[in-house]
């Protein structure tokens, strides 16, 4: 019983470590800068779709850095949902892209 109740207690400290220790939303002050229009290269297999480059805040360097679009392969009876950056009242915010 006694283990039991340590290993639930370890357990637990355990969530509310990695919890704790999860990033939050980022609000970014500066506007983004406006998208790159890339050059798609050729397809590289039938079932490929496109995924857009965008601009991904870099907390550290305290500015914003291009990530370059690159194909994907598509995943069966989905469609991909562009990421954006969405204005807010504390600032910008970056909205994934998923599979839908």
């Amino acid at each position: 019983m006694k283990v039991l109740r340590k290993l639930n207690w370890l357990l637990l400290f355990g969530f509310i470590l990695t919890t704790s220790c999860t990033a939050g939303t980022v609000y970014v002050r500066q506007t983004p800068p406006k998208v790159i229009v890339e050059v798609k290269p050729a397809k590289p297999y039938k079932t490929a779709v496109w995924i857009s480059g965008y601009w991904k805040w870099n907390k550290r360097r305290h500015k914003y850095v291009w990530i370059n679009g690159h194909w994907k392969k598509v995943k069966h009876g989905k469609t991909w949902k562009t990421g954006f950056w969405k204005q807010t009242p504390q600032g910008w915010i970056w909205v994934k892209g998923y599979w839908k």
